[in-house]
């Protein structure tokens, strides 16, 4: 058997794993960093050239002003609705299914799955005119189902295959003690497979809230009243045609971004494991 080579000293922490850990996470941080650090700066202090690294003087009146000025609580509470909504609908019919889907007795599983997997990598911009002629002829434009109902289509497919893998892994046995105690299917599936699927169920609920929250083709198109205006859109408006205040923009989308990073770190372990159980189960 070849001799397993051991790393000492700094040649234990430099490799190429490391490395390229190390430059993904500079390069993801600093885009996150020159956001916050401009929503921070006064106006003056932005439109200088060159810029600066750091804010020479502190200040919050950028988000006063998203939010006195721009409507952005409005927008907030819009794509809480949406977000929350179309989330929790997810998560009920993508367990459902992928727990359907996970036993032995329903044929053609594997058609079922890879056609799961193509419609979750099919492009929305693709059906966006019949989507907007439907729900204008069902009166759902400028409305909270508008967005709802096409954001639950789109991101089901992909939340039953996360799903679907992740309860493979579950022992069949476990469902088959709780059957030799009495219970029946529905017990079984509230009561014992539903606790042991938290993982996967967090990791759809995050990547649905996520998508859900950062959506702008169709909230775009769909919702045009200012009431109903989801977060994305609601700053892509904050311009004019003859200003476009920078100061604001960045305050608002650090504060659109703050609800995604919270989430993240919350479940983090949780993502982890929901995607890892999928990725080899799969």
């Amino acid at each position: 058997m070849p001799r397993q080579r051991v790393r000492k000293g700094w040649r234990k922490w430099v490799n190429t794993v490391n490395v390229s850990g190390v430059v993904i996470a500079v390069l993801t941080a600093l885009p996150l960093y020159w956001l916050v650090s401009t929503s921070l700066k006064p106006s003056s202090e932005i439109a200088q050239s060159p810029p600066t690294a750091f804010p020479r003087s502190l200040t919050f009146d950028n988000f006063v002003v998203a939010f006195r000025d721009n409507a952005l609580g409005q927008y907030m509470v819009n794509s809480v609705v949406v977000a929350v909504s179309t989330t929790v609908i997810v998560l009920a019919l993508s367990f459902l299914a992928g727990y359907a889907l996970a036993g032995r007795w329903i044929r053609g599983r594997t058609a079922i799955m890879t056609s799961l997997l193509m419609l979750s990598v099919f492009p929305a911009i693709a059906v966006l005119t019949p989507l907007y002629l439907l729900e204008r002829n069902l009166g759902l434009l400028n409305s909270y189902p508008g967005l709802i109902v096409p954001y639950v289509a789109f991101n089901l497919p992909f939340a039953i295959w996360i799903m679907r893998n992740y309860l493979q892994g579950i022992p069949s046995t476990i469902e088959e003690a709780s059957e030799i105690d009495g219970a029946g299917a529905w017990r079984t599936v509230l009561s014992v497979i539903l606790p042991m699927a938290k993982p996967g169920l967090f990791t759809v609920g995050v990547f649905t809230f996520t998508a859900s929250w950062s959506e702008f083709l169709m909230a775009l198109t769909f919702n045009s009243e200012n009431s109903f205006r989801t977060i994305p859109v609601g700053i892509a408006l904050f311009g004019t045609q003859f200003t476009v205040p920078f100061a604001q923009i960045f305050a608002a989308s650090v504060a659109a971004t703050i609800p995604i990073v919270i989430l993240v770190l919350v479940f983090r372990r949780s993502i982890v494991s929901g995607l890892t159980s999928g990725a080899v189960k799969g």
